[in-house]
């Protein structure tokens, strides 16, 4: 193999196989860094996959090409990845109650497959420029975005399961009030009896718990409010998901 042959396999290809293994590569390290459900291996498979396809439609099909009869055209594979790509970022976004999760990071996944297919498209600079935009993006945009936010109240989605007919709705939105919340939704929902243990008691007094999922707004330290609802009597557990979260 000479380099620079437009062979479809010589080291000018292995070259863009390779640029797009390393960057692809710091890219998922990043999201593994991260703890993200996508990482190092998943990113730096799609990349250098997504290089390869193309570099077959740009090449795999010299061999029955004839001039004036057979003409293929190279940017359709491109189309196809993009499009295929969308079945990974999907699997990658889910919803819990009211939060979603993995947006950011199955658009990752598909700046990946970009990356990848610039690489292989023989457009180095390009894909170097993309992989540092995304650094960019996910370390410089957050600090910036609460530098600028740093006023504005945040919504949180807070959820509380506690046991019923003991006073502990009336405390948490007293709490939750106090902290300078304000509470913009809350729905309620009944679960399973959980037991309460009263000295001389057999069997057990049981209680339904109450799941209550509430939308704050207020200040963005929801933690400090968290803190103080899971030492409440009758609260038997404290979530919450940011919903401006931007770290996904």
């Amino acid at each position: 193999m000479n380099w620079g042959e437009p062979s479809g396999q010589s080291w000018t290809q292995v070259g863009e196989l390779l640029l797009a293994l390393v960057l692809c590569s710091l890219i998922g390290l990043e999201r593994e860094l991260k703890q993200k459900s996508a990482g190092l291996r998943t990113h730096t498979l799609v990349g250098v996959g997504a290089a390869l396809f193309l570099l077959v439609s740009k090449f795999g099909f010299t061999d029955v090409l004839t001039e004036g009869r057979v003409v293929l055209d190279p940017s359709r594979m491109a189309a196809q990845i993009v499009s295929g790509i969308g079945f990974i970022g999907g699997g990658l976004i889910f919803v819990r109650r009211d939060v979603v999760r993995g947006l950011t990071t199955a658009a990752v996944v598909w700046m990946s497959v970009a990356v990848g297919c610039a690489c292989a498209a023989g457009l180095p600079l390009l894909a170097l420029v993309v992989t540092g935009a995304h650094f960019l993006v996910v370390y410089g945009y957050p600090p910036l975005l609460r530098a600028i936010t740093r006023n504005r109240p945040a919504t949180s989605a807070v959820r509380v399961t506690y046991r019923d007919g003991e006073g502990v709705l009336r405390a948490i939105l007293e709490l939750a009030t106090q902290s300078g919340y304000a509470v913009e939704h809350a729905v309620t929902e009944r679960q399973a009896l959980d037991a309460v243990d009263e000295p001389g008691r057999t069997p057990p007094r049981t209680r339904s718990l109450i799941d209550l999922r509430m939308r704050l707004v207020g200040p963005r330290k929801i933690n400090e409010l968290l803190a103080v609802l899971a030492e409440q009597s009758g609260i038997s557990s404290v979530e919450t998901g940011e919903i401006d979260d931007t770290s996904e």
